[in-house]
């Protein structure tokens, strides 16, 4: 039984300030009508119905996941109280799933990535629904295959190929990489036998929970004594004990000790959405190479990007600059220098 758990707790912090606490980049309409999130849900409907598609979230975005997702049923939505990094909060949205459909395959999907060729994905995502049924203790992840050495993202090294399922390649991993410098990122794209890692995971609800046993003892007893409790018990169980589960990333906490990963190369047109320049490559533009989101007006202008929250936004005759506007501020500059708006914030604090 394939479910999809998407990951939405994130603070977005990187398009701060249109990306903030309380409505970080997930729930945010950066590169087309939907929000992320929703793009993140609509493109899963095509292979897993919304009764099997769960959202993991902090308690204060709660209502944001109902607001974009109104079809999305009430205990699907999996609220941790305080963020504690994703072993814990993959593991107690596993304790969560697994009481609802037994013998669950989990596939840990991010809630704010661009995916082009949906079609192709879905198909490597069945794929892998189908080895981790075969093989119960295996973990499955989706690597992209690199175009350029870029230092933004993690990699995957893989070695041999373990087999064919449904003409899709299923290779042993035979590490995770952080992210790289540029001369690394050369190398890794020169060698050939690294994949970009997008942080989606494929694995058996047991499994996992086998995992967080075996390595992060602390957290699995905590868990287990909220997922043992029901009803408004549960809720308050969970106030209590979850603090005291362990902050770990589930790389750091079980990808790097498991033994049996596999990966899935794929070429489906992937980007993490992580940067301002992502916008400009993914947002339609006009005849001039103007990005306008929102209630914007440009005359003689070429080659900006201005973003509304509300207020109308009236630019002439301006080149290479970009505008941002949010509830309390607008930033204006060159745009070339857009990545930096960041480095603002506690300038202006």
């Amino acid at each position: 039984m394939l479910c999809a758990l998407i990951m939405a707790g994130g603070k977005g912090t990187r398009f701060w300030p249109l990306s903030t606490e309380e409505k970080p980049k997930q729930f945010l309409k950066l590169i087309s009508e939907d929000t992320m999130i929703q793009m993140s849900v609509k493109r899963l409907e095509k292979l897993i119905p919304i009764e099997r598609i769960f959202i993991v979230t902090g308690m204060r975005y709660m209502d944001l996941v109902k607001e974009q997702l109104p079809n999305l049923p009430h205990k699907n939505i999996i609220v941790e109280p305080v963020g504690k990094n994703t072993a814990p909060c993959i593991a107690l949205s596993a304790f969560h799933i697994n009481k609802i459909y037994e013998d669950a395959t989990i596939a840990v999907l991010p809630s704010d990535h661009l995916i082009k060729d949906e079609d192709n994905f879905l198909e490597i995502l069945n794929s892998a629904d189908e080895f981790v049924n075969e093989n119960c203790e295996a973990i499955v992840t989706i690597g992209m295959k690199p175009d350029r050495p870029e230092t933004g993202y993690g990699y995957i090294k893989y070695s041999h190929m373990h087999c064919d399922v449904n003409g899709c390649e299923v290779r042993r991993v035979k590490n995770f990489v952080e992210k790289p410098d540029l001369h690394k990122a050369e190398e890794y794209l020169k060698d050939g036998n690294y994949l970009w890692n997008g942080g989606m995971f494929i694995w058996k609800a047991d499994n996992i929970l086998r995992l967080t046993r075996k390595y992060l003892k602390n957290t699995f007893d905590i868990l287990s004594e909220i997922a043992a409790t029901s009803g408004e018990d549960y809720h308050r169980v969970l106030e209590e004990k979850y603090n005291n589960v362990d902050s770990i990333s589930v790389d750091f906490g079980i990808m790097e000790k498991a033994k049996d990963i596999y990966v899935i190369p794929g070429d489906f047109g992937w980007d993490d959405v992580g940067s301002w320049e992502a916008i400009g490559r993914y947002r339609q533009k006009d005849n001039y190479n103007n990005v306008c989101m929102g209630n914007v007006k440009n005359y003689d202008c070429s080659n900006n990007i201005i973003i509304s929250s509300g207020k109308p936004i009236v630019i002439s005759g301006l080149q290479n600059i970009f505008v941002v506007e949010s509830d309390d501020m607008i930033f204006v500059g060159k745009k070339d220098g857009i990545e930096s708006i960041g480095e603002l914030k506690n300038r202006i604090s």
